[in-house]
């Protein structure tokens, strides 16, 4: 059979064009790599972390009473017993991403994994359950800065998951949520005043009630709550203290004022704030040493 040679000209245009469409077309699946530890959900894929940040229990300084919470649920959950999805709110920066993300070193040869999913994304949790329903692993889906504005939809996806996902014990995946939001929704106002008027205008909600409740329910799924709260300053040192300690260091009356300003100027004494300051006394200290 005769070969047919396309001219030059447009075997150049024809890479252009295939080059164009790589771009546009979406990435073809891969089978997922379960031997990782930690997974992110991306593009309806879940995409292997072979080498997470490790973040020690010990570090997360003034949280020992959700540490301790935290901990008894996620063991729970690994031994097959009952546990509950897992909201933790509060202030940032307190710790509340961090304990989620430790359970992984303390637990990951148990058999623990984790998921991280973009709030944008949950909508694909059925597809997520489906993925590993027969895995042999345990799975913390794992969403940070949980919030939603008053007209995103995407709750309601939350909302379908959370009543299903946890089945007498036996289901190997779990979610756990952190949130600066007591109640992941926006609360107004008027919401709290009570409805006296005769003459509301046309679109006013005629049960005001119903739709607060609504918004309290999706908290209300989450069979945990654990808040987190701001740290005094002598907490604050400490955790700068433990951190500077991890590299041989000590807290000098020098890095006692730095770390006081570092604070200062951002608002806040938070371990974000501890850790942050940490890195830059010791990345200081040690670009001195060598000049």
């Amino acid at each position: 059979m005769a070969t047919i040679e396309l001219p030059e000209h447009l075997i150049e245009r024809l890479s252009v064009v295939l080059e164009q469409l790589q771009h546009v077309l979406p990435t073809p699946k891969q089978a997922t790599d379960f031997s990782a530890p930690a997974f992110k959900w991306q593009d309806h894929q879940l995409i292997g972390i072979p080498k997470p940040k490790i973040i020690d229990l010990d570090d997360l300084k003034g949280i020992d009473r959700q540490k301790e919470k935290v901990l008894q649920n996620t063991e729970q959950f690994l031994k097959g017993l009952p546990a509950n999805d897992l909201l933790l709110t509060g202030s940032r920066g307190t710790g509340k991403s961090s304990i989620v993300r430790a359970l992984l070193s303390k637990y990951q040869d148990q058999g623990l994994r984790l998921i991280e999913i973009e709030r944008d994304d949950l909508s694909d949790l059925p597809e997520i359950q489906k993925l590993i329903q027969d895995r042999p692993e345990k799975f913390i889906v794992y969403c940070d800065d949980l919030a939603f504005n008053a007209e995103d939809e995407n709750y309601r996806s939350l909302k379908s998951v959370l009543d299903g996902s946890l089945q007498s014990g036996s289901s190997n995946f779990i979610i756990y949520a952190t949130s600066n939001r007591r109640h992941l929704l926006p609360e107004f106002m008027h919401e709290n005043t009570p409805v006296t008027r005769v003459d509301v205008p046309q679109y006013t909600e005629l049960h005001p009630q119903e739709a607060i409740e609504e918004k309290i329910s999706l908290s209300d799924r989450f069979g945990l709550w654990l808040s987190f709260y701001p740290m005094d300053q002598n907490l604050y040192l400490e955790i700068v203290e433990t951190y500077l300690a991890k590299d041989g260091m000590s807290l000098t009356e020098q890095a006692r004022a730095e770390a006081l300003r570092w604070c200062q100027s951002r608002g806040q004494r938070s371990g974000r704030a501890a850790y942050q300051f940490s890195k830059h006394w010791i990345g200081s200290q040690l670009l001195n040493t060598t000049k």
